[in-house]
């Protein structure tokens, strides 16, 4: 029978993967940073099979591994019938290019990974040319690499290879792209500029946070809204903003953002800039941060570094531990109030604690209608990261 129209016939097989981790880079994180792979790997629709860390000696600038532990690699990929190999640090053009060639498998680093599932999850037209203008940005200065094996050792009249003239020619191409890009997304923003403005009299509230920790389930919680929520990692990737109205009529504008990781590539975070400038001008940060999760302090510090870059001044910024419900330890709890006083504890799930978020932010919204600044804010870091509590 034929199928309908919205049905695959033939879906896309998963890919078998490996995942790579090397001790020296991450050390005694490694193991979190390789589970995080892991979920990076499957939110990409890849199939983790087995994993492989090198815990000795520093990168080996051919392969990124030692001879021996390549040779190890090549085995399990061997065993396993894997057809790709998954790197947790970036690699260089060359090293991908030697490691393909000796494990027969497509390699890909941790930024690459990043950036396909950007590819895979971008909706709107502005996320579409942001992910494709940090693709390209990232592509660039690898084209070198890329076309090495075709270039010729001398240069001069009559010996310029075919190699060398196609690297030019990808170069212009890809310039030239990145620039159209950057002019579609520049029209884009001055549409965002046109609604931001409109706005500024509100009080402007944004969610950030590491990816993942529940900030579109707050999202609709706080707002009453439907936005799109999935257990996986940046199943949120366009700012959404939605009104929330308090008893006394204060009116407050509540936006979410898409998340944050570590080593979040560089080119990433520049080219959603447009989008992550509701948070830069919103007049009170709520940081979600997973209470759940084991590797609470580096997801913290992951996401006030992201912020760091892209604030020229400080913030209020309020912390919201969520995802209460799943933390069965009453000791982390006390725990979490202990080492974060003023800091608020919920569960977007259950509703437990969202009261009093909620009147935190009609307080913060009735002062900014009065004129006074939000008074959020426990000791607030440098360059406007979040600070660890709220105003008693």
């Amino acid at each position: 029978m034929k199928p309908r129209s919205h049905e695959v016939a033939n879906p896309p097989k998963a890919e078998r993967a490996v995942l790579v981790g090397h001790a020296g880079r991450d050390g005694r994180d490694l193991p979190r940073s390789l589970e995080e792979l892991r979920r990076l790997a499957d939110t990409a629709g890849a199939r983790v099979l087995g994993e492989l860390v090198q815990r000795r000696g520093g990168v080996h600038p051919p392969t990124f591994l030692g001879k021996g532990k390549l040779a190890d690699l090549k085995a399990l990929v061997g065993e396993l019938e894997a057809d790709l190999v998954i790197f947790n640090d970036d690699l260089s053009p060359s090293q991908v290019r030697n490691l393909e060639k000796e494990l027969e498998a497509k390699v890909v680093d941790r930024s690459e990974l990043i950036l396909d599932i950007f590819a895979r999850r971008a909706r709107s037209r502005e996320s579409r040319l942001q992910v494709e203008l940090a693709q390209l940005q990232y592509t660039l200065p690898r084209l070198t690499g890329m076309w090495k094996h075709l270039e010729r050792q001398a240069g001069g009249i009559g010996v310029r290879g075919p190699g060398e003239t196609q690297l030019e020619t990808d170069r212009r191409i890809v310039r030239e792209k990145i620039a159209r890009l950057k002019l579609a997304l520049e029209s884009v923003e001055r549409e965002r500029e046109t609604q931001r403005r409109r706005r500024r009299d509100h009080f402007r509230t944004a969610l950030v946070g590491y990816t993942n920790a529940g900030k579109s389930t707050l999202f609709n919680a706080l707002t009453r809204s439907e936005v799109f929520v999935e257990d996986r990692l940046f199943a949120t990737l366009d700012a959404t903003t939605r009104q929330m109205v308090s008893p006394e009529r204060h009116l407050a504008l509540l936006t979410d953002t898409v998340g944050f990781i570590r080593k979040l590539p560089h080119h990433l975070v520049a080219s959603f800039h447009s989008t992550l400038v509701e948070a830069v001008e919103a007049d009170l940060l709520i940081h979600v941060v997973d209470a759940a999760d084991p590797d609470i302090l580096r997801q913290m510090q992951a996401v006030e570094g992201v912020l760091e870059e892209l604030l020229g001044e400080p913030r209020p910024t309020v912390l919201v531990f969520n995802k209460l419900d799943l933390v069965a330890d009453e000791d982390a709890v006390a725990g979490l109030e202990a080492q974060h006083p003023g800091a608020f504890l919920v569960s977007a799930k259950s509703g437990a604690g969202l009261d009093s978020l909620r009147a935190f932010i009609w307080e913060q919204a009735a002062g900014h209608t009065a004129g006074h600044q939000p008074t959020a804010a426990g000791p607030t870091l440098r360059a406007g990261a979040p600070g660890t509590g709220r105003s008693s």
